[in-house]
């Protein structure tokens, strides 16, 4: 659904405009709601609405009573926020969430497939040039072809 990377920025009222192609493509699948948390990686995921609820209920069924569950469950949860596109496509982004992923004020809006990811422009450029080498070796390692 969601396809591809765009550069963008945070205006000073903290609002991010989203990509037009993401625009349409929600907008195509009668998506008004999106949900941005705390994501891996030093980035902030963003799922539409009922592909919140859809990894909200995997991640309900993991056990309380692991440790690591429910460290991950709290930092997921207490940094999720409810967002709608306004009239310009336009979102805020919370402080909190742009101190976790270190955003100031350049960004990159990556596209992957179910999910948006909203990275630091700096720390995408980062994770690209030190992930490319090793895209075919994780392909090979990943994929039963």
């Amino acid at each position: 659904m969601f396809y591809g990377e765009f550069e963008h920025s945070i205006d000073r009222k903290g609002r991010l405009i989203l990509p037009a192609k993401f625009r349409e493509a929600a907008k195509n699948q009668f998506v008004e709601k999106f949900f941005i948390t705390r994501g891996l990686d030093k980035c902030l995921f963003m799922f539409t609405e009922e592909e919140w609820r859809s990894q909200e209920n995997k991640f309900k069924t993991m056990s309380f009573t692991k440790q690591q569950s429910r460290i991950f469950n709290r930092l997921l949860f207490s940094g999720a926020v409810e967002t709608s596109p306004d009239k310009q496509g336009r979102i805020l982004v919370p402080q909190y969430l742009k101190d976790f992923a270190a955003i100031k004020r350049d960004v990159m809006i990556v596209g992957v497939s179910n999910r948006i990811e909203i990275w630091a422009k700096g720390s995408w450029h980062d994770f690209y040039a030190n992930s490319r080498q090793s895209f075919e070796e994780i392909a090979e390692k990943l994929m039963d072809v």
